[in-house]
């Protein structure tokens, strides 16, 4: 089949390798739509996947072409979404619940080969079937989706607070969607990108901006999530918080960024700064929201490329051009 394969930091090409054969409780995706996301750029840094080569894409969805040994819920046909969450089930932290902290933590397409490529593997316990309505390509938003769900698991955001996202991104909108299902006062969307914080505004955001001092609200907000990972962005968002508020690093920064943080303004002022790792119970929550329409493909997905093109797929990602990115084999 073919496959993106980053070979070494820096370097991807799509070549011929093997296709991929089920084992037990495992099926064979044909892969209709595989997203890019920042996870994939950190990959391609040399960052996060243990070893290289490797073939990226853990946002996809597609057909159930083979099925291995044991599978009983699932049939050759069926359209289905696939978390590429792989835990150990094992571990001091997955036995606690907190599988997405698994010490042996891997993932299809970051730890195992995914899917920017014709097929990939699966388990099965990992597909979540499609309603009709859905179209299987657009299906792989739910991964990203199930991301943000998670996210607001973390947050617990309360009724009525005034929330700040910066970076109006793939997930920094997401955001801003669970947001206004949430139950906010204000959604507040920061982006240094002007051409996104149109879409921002598109999706009914309350005030769209470059800065934050351009919106008015001098105690700062109750909410402030950077879906940006830039460290610039983080140490600004860091000082935006109000008394008693939240602060959620949603981003993916890299490895080598830092950020100051002020001790007796958190002690002083009960400011609350917190993570939100990965999908942890959420994606079969995501499908459903999906499904019900929470998001509107045709504004979400900018770019649908076939899969020679992987490695302008990226370079278009880094630059910030467009929304999400899909390679469709």
């Amino acid at each position: 089949m073919k496959a993106a394969v980053i070979s070494s930091p820096g370097v991807v090409s799509v070549e011929t390798v093997d296709d991929p054969a089920p084992g037990p409780r495992e099926v064979v995706v044909q892969v209709a739509a595989c997203g890019l996301c920042g996870t994939d750029l950190h990959i391609l840094q040399g960052e996060f996947a243990p070893s290289l080569p490797i073939v990226p894409g853990h946002e996809f969805a597609g057909e159930v072409v083979a099925l291995g040994a044991g599978v009983d819920t699932l049939s050759l046909g069926d359209r289905v979404a696939v978390d590429p969450s792989l835990y150990c089930n094992e571990c001091h932290y997955c036995r606690i619940g907190r599988n997405n902290l698994c010490e042996r933590y891997a993932a299809i397409g970051v730890t195992t080969g995914g899917a920017a490529a014709e097929f990939a593997l699966a388990p099965a316990a990992n597909c979540v079937r499609l309603p009709d309505h859905v179209r299987t390509e657009d299906a792989a938003l739910i991964e990203p989706l199930s991301c943000a769900v998670r996210g607001y698991d973390v947050l617990r955001s309360p009724m009525a607070s005034h929330i700040l996202i910066y970076g109006s991104g793939t997930m920094g909108l997401m955001m801003l969607e669970l947001a206004k299902r949430t139950g906010a006062a204000t959604v507040d969307v920061l982006d240094v990108n002007p051409q996104r914080l149109v879409t921002a505004r598109e999706l009914g955001c309350t005030n769209a901006a470059a800065a934050a001092d351009e919106i008015e609200r001098p105690r700062g907000w109750d909410v402030v999530i950077d879906a940006t990972g830039s460290e610039r962005a983080i140490q600004d968002a860091l000082g935006r918080v109000a008394r008693g508020g939240t602060y959620l690093q949603f981003g993916v920064a890299d490895y080598a960024a830092r950020a100051t943080i002020e001790p007796y303004r958190i002690y002083n002022q009960e400011i609350t700064i917190t993570g939100s790792m990965a999908v942890l119970h959420s994606y079969e929550r995501a499908a459903d929201l999906f499904a019900a329409g929470v998001l509107d493909s045709d504004v979400f997905i900018s770019d649908r490329r076939p899969l020679t093109d992987y490695a302008a797929a990226l370079a278009q990602f880094q630059a910030g051009v467009g929304r999400k990115i899909l390679v469709t084999p």
